[in-house]
């Protein structure tokens, strides 16, 4: 079945098997390797895009679903270089194997695009949905705060 969408503001029309899953369809299809290949349930948030602008473990939305929709990955921040939350990460030494980082990426810039200036509970809710195996999480929410504060100088 062929279905048309835009993924990071490029419109495309792929040929899908109508069992896939929209992470297939990114992955296999696309070369999007963003987003990761981890649980299939919906329980590691390794795979987290925007549909529609809303944030969805793409595991688990059917590839057929996406058809006339729009989606995001974590390939669509910075504009060649690293985007302030992917900075912040570094800087923070918020990233050790890295596997779960592209979903916590995105789920944290999903955050700071609704709420500037987040507190330490709403940055660990927001970040609830996406598991770490490596950091035990506590950099993950400095690297938040730390592209908070930076958005808010830029402002």
């Amino acid at each position: 079945m062929v279905i048309r969408l835009r993924v990071n503001d490029t419109v495309r029309a792929v040929d899908v098997d109508p069992g896939s899953s929209l992470l297939s369809l990114l992955r296999d299809e696309l070369d999007l390797l963003g987003p990761k290949n981890a649980c299939e349930q919906g329980e590691c948030g390794a795979c987290t895009v925007w549909l529609d602008g809303t944030t969805v473990c793409s595991c688990l939305v059917p590839a057929v679903q996406a058809d006339g929709r729009v989606i995001r990955t974590v390939e669509s921040l910075g504009n060649g270089s690293l985007h302030a939350v992917q900075e912040a990460f570094l800087d923070a030494g918020a990233v050790q194997c890295g596997f779960c980082t592209p979903g916590m990426v995105v789920s944290a810039v999903d955050l700071l695009e609704r709420n500037g200036r987040p507190s330490d509970t709403a940055v660990r809710e927001a970040l609830a949905g996406n598991l770490c195996r490596c950091t035990g999480y506590q950099k993950i929410v400095e690297a938040v705060r730390l592209a908070a504060a930076q958005e808010t100088e830029e402002r």
